[in-house]
């Protein structure tokens, strides 16, 4: 059999995590999420929750990736030693499925606002403008465009394709959107944007927290691209000398550095102008700021720049996505990986177009749908580190962990006791809304308590009373 593809070096693996969790979710979607909840109000709670839920979350992940040496179906069905473990693999399989369908028509939408920047074709009437190619035909052209970008460069590999494209993209997305951010504050009327982002508004915190909450901790999850299988995959690239604690807290930084940045562009581009910038959702990006671009001289190269970062950061999101259906039929069945690429691809050529025809679907898969996805994905791998792998997950921490060998223990306290309660606690959140039921604050937290105890007790009597696990995944 082949050898398994793996990363040239260790920057290369950081470069292309950080480029995985650094894509549309902190410059498409925290944004606008920021700006519907408060502003620096939701700041508070997502930094709160990276550094609480996401940083360990991620290492969990990476734990798990870096142990199993395989893409999550075939790395938890041998770390288990169960079938189950195969099954929650699948499901983050057909999570990135869901993911890349919605995330890819988006990037359709941003290919062709890239193209057309330069002419400013959509300065005169944005609403119009988005309204028009948002959903149909057009936009299933370009999302097949954008898809055809993204695998174009799975299709050469770990390090000839994605490693090689992340360590050119994610440098110049940082440049960019760094010349950007110096470039707005420069523009006039928006200290009042500065003041609702950066500002905290306690009050506002504290009247709002519970619908605050919801949203900020989907987008930590989002964002970090955690519970979809991708850092997993990502880490079973890795070599035993790498140390994982450190890599998860300089991509959790650069992650949260980037979005932090993209909404010092956004959000004071919006309020001078005087656009509110709560009301644009998911087209703020392209509706709103197409009239600030359009009222600005030499907007439209100012536009193009901005465009052409967002594209560059989606690519390096969309390859993270592919390469887990792609990674798992070459671990699993032996497929080729230029017949798997070619596979999936037409698979999420045909979802992703069903989405770019209905807006209703496409709005509901890329909202409660995939955060109740990613949450689920998360709390099984928390649950397998922390509860069925618990000496297994605590040796990989250690290794090449220098250090922060000492932070073994504690961390693997919060993953097994703290996080799963957390995530179903935000899980409950999400629910709740979507049905329209009323649930207090202390009631979605006594489920979540109760819920992740209950869910200890059953995994880990199940666990006890199941087959041992292969001896040959322990460390010698």
């Amino acid at each position: 059999m082949a050898t398994r593809d793996s990363w040239v070096s260790n920057l290369g693996f950081v470069l292309a995590a950080v480029g995985s969790a650094a894509g549309l979710g902190n410059i498409w979607r925290f944004p606008w999420l920021t700006a519907e909840n408060g502003g620096s109000a939701f700041l508070v709670v997502y930094l709160l929750l990276i550094i609480g839920v996401g940083v360990p979350g991620l290492l969990a992940e990476f734990v798990l990736g870096r142990r199993g040496k395989q893409t999550p179906t075939g790395a938890l069905r041998s770390l288990i030693g169960s079938p189950e473990g195969a099954v929650v693999g699948w499901f983050t399989v057909v999570t990135t499925t869901v993911l890349l369908s919605f995330y890819s028509v988006v990037g359709g939408w941003i290919l062709r606002y890239t193209l057309v920047s330069p002419n400013g074709a959509y300065f005169g009437q944005p609403q119009q403008y988005f309204g028009a190619m948002s959903y149909g035909l057009e936009a299933v052209g370009f999302h097949l465009a954008f898809l055809a970008l993204v695998a174009g460069i799975v299709f050469f590999g770990v390090r000839r394709g994605i490693e090689r494209v992340s360590k050119v993209m994610l440098p110049a997305v940082v440049v960019l959107l760094v010349g950007l951010s110096a470039w707005t504050a420069t523009q006039p009327n928006t200290a009042a944007g500065y003041a609702f982002y950066l500002g905290f508004d306690g009050e506002y915190l504290a009247a709002n927290f519970a619908s605050v909450l919801g949203p900020a901790a989907g987008q930590a999850l989002f964002t970090l691209s955690l519970g979809a299988g991708t850092m997993l995959t990502y880490a079973s690239y890795l070599e035993d000398d790498a140390s994982l604690p450190r890599d998860t807290l300089v991509i959790a930084v650069s992650n949260t550095f980037i979005g932090v940045l993209a909404g010092l562009i956004v959000i004071p581009l919006l309020f001078s102008q005087g656009i509110d910038p709560g009301q644009g959702g998911p087209g703020a990006l392209f509706v709103a700021l197409a009239s600030v671009f359009g009222s600005l001289p030499g907007g439209a190269v100012v536009a193009t720049a901005f465009f052409a970062t967002v594209l560059l950061a989606a690519v390096t999101s969309g390859i993270s996505m592919l390469e887990v259906p792609v990674g798992t039929l070459v671990d699993e069945y032996g497929v080729s990986r230029r017949q798997a690429t070619l596979s999936v691809s037409g698979l999420i050529a045909v979802t992703g177009s069903g989405l770019a025809l209905a807006s209703s679907v496409f709005q509901f898969v890329s909202g409660p749908l995939v955060d109740v996805m990613l949450s689920l994905g998360l709390f099984a791998f928390l649950a397998i580190a922390g509860w069925i792998l618990r000496p297994e997950a605590v040796e990989e921490f250690r290794t090449g962990a220098g250090r922060f060998d000492a932070l073994a223990e504690p961390w693997i306290l919060i993953v097994g006791w703290v996080l799963p309660a957390v995530v179903l606690f935000s899980m409950t959140s999400t629910v709740t809304s979507l049905v329209g039921a009323s649930v207090g604050l202390g009631g979605r937290a006594a489920v979540a308590i109760v819920g992740a105890f209950v869910c200890r007790v059953v995994v880990t009597n199940v666990e006890l009373s199941g087959a041992t696990r292969s001896p040959g995944l322990r460390r010698e």
